[in-house]
């Protein structure tokens, strides 16, 4: 039996336009809920989060009858993490604060195993390999592992060209907020030069052959994100839309003194 079909690189490669969720609570609860809202996949964010191992294993099990895919970022890019995300059953990989093609490099091979890549062979115990069931999981486990890297500042925006150049990267992710801040306009992602720069970053990306990902929780601004090219798009952060659905409803029923 290979592994199981990643159902997001999938869609990658078709070609398709996604929307997605940022997963912040850090609780199977929350997750599994989500899981229900019907978004095309799920980040489980490891990064501001206050996740580790196991909490995120407990919600990709909270996941498991979901029909959108998880994602987990991790909090930096080192290949040991990496390697205890895979082993836990993550397909979907997306690494912060990539800043050269070395570190793309180093990313696709924590992803893949030897004699290509770094991944350590011990799925023989873990989830990945639904402890041992998934009979050739180490020989096909490979080709299902979607690798999306984040770029989020100017070094990032300079090492372009040689990151769109490395083979196994499947999508690349312009962060808004950290780019902003890195441009001089901590807090301001919409400011036209930082728009200007992720509009024809996108561009860039989607002429390499790569997936253009981004993030915003405007409509209009995804809308002209969408329009530059961007086909991994995160529309929805969970605690935000818990936070704005609570106040409105405070609104509408508690009148002022």
């Amino acid at each position: 039996m290979p592994a199981p079909t990643n159902m997001l690189k999938q869609r990658f490669q078709a070609g398709d336009t996604t929307f997605g969720c940022w997963l912040s609570f850090a609780e199977a609860g929350p997750t599994e809920v989500m899981g229900t809202a019907g978004f095309d996949w799920l980040v489980i964010d490891g990064e501001h989060a206050p996740n580790d191992v196991r909490s995120i294993r407990d919600q990709l099990v909270a996941l498991q009858a979901s029909p959108s895919p998880a994602i987990v970022r991790v909090p930096v890019g080192e290949p040991w993490i990496i390697k205890q995300v895979l082993d836990i059953g993550v397909q979907s990989v997306l690494v912060p604060m990539i800043e050269s093609g070395e570190q793309a490099a180093q990313m696709v091979r924590a992803c893949t195993y030897p004699p290509t890549g770094m991944r350590g062979v011990g799925a023989t115990s873990t989830r990945s390999s639904r402890f041992s069931t998934i009979e050739d999981y180490v020989h096909t486990a490979d080709d299902q592992i979607a690798l999306i890297l984040q770029v989020e500042n100017r070094a990032g925006i300079a090492a372009l060209d040689d990151i769109l150049a490395v083979d196994g990267v499947d999508c690349v992710f312009i962060g808004p907020a950290d780019l902003a801040a890195d441009m001089g306009h901590r807090g301001n992602p919409g400011h036209p030069d930082v728009h200007g720069t992720i509009v024809e970053t996108l561009g860039r990306i989607a002429a390499a052959g790569k997936v253009p990902g981004i993030l915003s929780l405007s409509e209009d601004v995804i809308e002209s994100y969408v329009e530059a090219g961007a086909r991994f798009v995160a529309v929805a952060i969970d605690v935000i839309t818990l936070s704005r659905a609570a106040q409105a409803t405070a609104r509408r029923w508690i009148k002022p003194a």
